[in-house]
């Protein structure tokens, strides 16, 4: 229902751009973090072999998108899309042990369930204690309570806490690989536009933060007129 591949959810921005060119990398980062335009799996088999996609239109005779293992003017956009992502929930862990073995214990629990795991954070609680938060699918939230909490006595915490008004917003682009203050624009748009961040995740060509629900939108627009406006 798409003419190609945008650089927002033209539904959500009015002034997405379609692009010309994607890469391989780009679109799984994309499709995994929230646009849903191509599912992720078909991204993999035509990379593995090699086979160039074009995202069409169903109902429009109009050039694509071109997905492929190189695309052109990458190093002139540091960024080639953003996604959104609302079927996300946060858990923390509050209070656990600063010990060695407890952060195994915890995400063992998450292994045994088959839940995964996505943004990940640790940060310094008081005497001798830490706080351990991460990102799981919204389906799988209660799921993951459950199984924290009948593993309480062995991990040692003090209390579970679920939010599932979170969303995450990601920036993908292989351009960031070569240019620097990527993050510090994305953050500087959701600091102009006043949307807390409550917490990061980096790799090599995205940079993703999670929020309140009720501001992904704005956030993604914000983003939007940043990089594209």
């Amino acid at each position: 229902d798409v003419e190609g591949v945008y650089t927002a959810d033209p539904r959500k921005v009015p002034d997405a751009r379609k692009l010309d060119e994607i890469t391989y990398d780009e679109m799984l980062e994309l499709a995994s973090l929230g646009a849903q335009v191509l599912h992720n799996r078909s991204v993999e088999l035509a990379k593995r072999y090699g086979i160039v996609l074009e995202v069409l239109s169903s109902y429009v005779r109009k050039p694509g998108t071109k997905v492929k293992e190189v695309a052109r003017k990458v190093e002139e956009n540091k960024i080639s899309g953003i996604a959104k992502d609302t079927n996300v929930a946060r858990v923390a862990v509050v209070g656990v042990p600063d010990a060695p073995g407890v952060a195994f214990r915890v995400f063992n629990e998450m292994a045994k369930k088959k839940i995964n795991v996505d943004v990940i954070l640790q940060s310094y609680g008081k005497n001798n204690t830490n706080d351990i938060s991460f990102t799981v699918p919204l389906d799988d939230a209660d799921a993951a309570e459950q199984a924290l909490n009948d593993a309480k006595g062995a991990i040692g915490f003090d209390h579970v806490s679920l939010d599932k008004t979170v969303a995450k917003v990601s920036i993908i682009g292989a351009g960031m690989m070569s240019a620097s203050g990527v993050a510090a624009l994305m953050f500087e748009a959701l600091s102009d536009a006043e949307i807390n961040i409550h917490m990061i995740s980096t790799s090599e060509i995205k940079v993703s933060v999670l929020i309140d629900e009720e501001m992904a939108d704005l956030a993604v627009k914000a983003i939007h007129s940043k990089f594209f406006g």
